[in-house]
């Protein structure tokens, strides 16, 4: 299982930082518990936004892009979830294939 699963699913259930916090509020809009969600990723995709793909309780596997302002000290705090897209019975042929199989396995094993 690769740690930065285990250590960004233990981030978005429990950390108290602003983009955490924010990306919490974000998901319960959508739907999806924070708390049953895997996070396969999530990365600094620009100056401006980070990049993200996560596995839903359900199993259902979201792309997103979490746009803030990064040079406000507390930016994070007014993030906007765009592009969330439903990418389930497409994600084997992305960049993050095997990392989501993993999560996947992590998940199913009811360690996630």
């Amino acid at each position: 299982m690769a740690d930065i699963v285990v250590q960004y699913t233990e981030l978005l259930r429990t950390s108290s930082y602003d983009l955490w916090v924010r990306l919490r509020e974000l998901l319960k809009i959508q739907g999806i518990d924070p708390n049953g969600t895997v996070m396969v990723e999530l990365f600094q995709g620009g100056p401006d936004h980070e990049d993200g793909q996560l596995i839903s309780a359900q199993g259902r596997v979201y792309s997103f892009t979490l746009f803030y302002d990064q040079a406000v000290e507390d930016g994070a705090l007014s993030a906007e979830l765009r592009n969330w897209t439903d990418i389930t019975e497409s994600w084997r042929l992305g960049l993050l294939a095997a990392r989501t199989a993993e999560a996947f396995a992590w998940q199913s094993r009811g360690i996630g």
